[in-house]
């Protein structure tokens, strides 16, 4: 059974400075609630109750946010603010944990995969970009169908989001033989392009930071040798598990933000604003008058 997923925050948060001089991109909000906590509920409304975060220093507000704040919580009870008080106590369900393992040097997302490997051990996993943020609100949970998939297929199983055929070299592109993937369904991948240029890319089937994968991928990432940027690249052992075992894509029913970046995180607080109770009429009266 599907349970523990891994989370890089080891970030720099480079494309939101200055912003993240001092706070980790990962606590910037969208509305009410740092992104990586959207993440977390994402993971835990799938069924994960693992939730293991590869960090670093500099990091510990992550951390901090996910633990009890006991002095708040007693303040909020004197003074009767109840609802306040639910929502900073119900940031994870008592079944979950929150388990930090440190990446030591920024060497790619499959070493930050990797450094998780003593706490996933033998068992099938998740791995969930925090700066991708999927809005699933007019439809499925995409995660959850992602585990319906595996556990149905077998396979590996990574999100993909049709993108704009002049946005293709910004992303890994995977190729399907020229298969229709139904929004919400899954289909075997025949070939990944890292970064294609539109008349070289195989289809506009883009990779978005949401992955299910079995245990065999730790065993090839300790044998992946640096790749691009001198970094342990996930994407090489993936290749390398697609050839051995095959790999689907799951083709996401929501949308996408990338709150990696400043437009991405500005459009996620407006989507977002717009279906949360206490903002709703408010902004969208104000964006009315832009």
């Amino acid at each position: 059974m599907l349970s523990k997923v891994v989370i890089p925050v080891a970030g720099l948060g480079t494309r939101v400075l200055p912003a993240s001089k001092a706070i980790p991109k990962e606590m910037l909000t969208v509305v009410d609630k740092p992104v990586i906590q959207h993440v977390v509920e994402e993971a835990i409304a799938a069924g994960f109750r693992q939730i293991i975060l590869v960090t670093r220093s500099g990091k510990q507000a992550i951390e901090d946010h996910f633990d009890h704040h006991y002095e708040l919580e007693a303040e909020l009870a004197r003074k009767g603010k109840t609802a306040l008080l639910e929502s900073i106590r119900d940031v994870l369900p008592a079944d979950a944990e929150v388990i930090s393992v440190r990446q030591p040097k920024a060497l790619g997302l499959g070493h930050a995969v990797l450094c998780a490997a003593p706490v996933v051990g033998d068992d099938d996993f998740a791995v969930m970009l925090p700066d991708m943020l999927i809005d699933n609100h007019n439809s499925s949970r995409d995660m959850s169908n992602m585990v319906e998939a595996f556990n149905a297929s077998g396979l590996g199983q990574i999100m993909v989001e049709g993108v704009p055929e002049d946005q293709v070299q910004r992303y890994g592109i995977v190729d399907c033989k020229g298969v229709a993937v139904n929004l919400g369904e899954s289909a075997d991948i025949a070939g990944m392009v890292e970064k294609p240029s539109p008349t070289e890319a195989p289809s506009n089937l883009a990779i978005v930071g949401r992955y299910i994968l079995p245990a065999s991928v730790m065993t090839l990432l300790k044998n992946t040798p640096p790749g691009a940027g001198d970094e342990i690249q996930l994407t090489d052992a993936l290749q390398t598990l697609l050839s051995e075992t095959g790999l689907q894509a799951y083709s996401m029913a929501g949308k996408l933000y990338d709150c990696g970046n400043k437009a991405g995180l500005l459009q996620a607080n407006v989507a977002f604003g717009l279906q949360h109770p206490e903002t709703a009429d408010e902004l969208r009266a104000f964006l009315k008058t832009l």
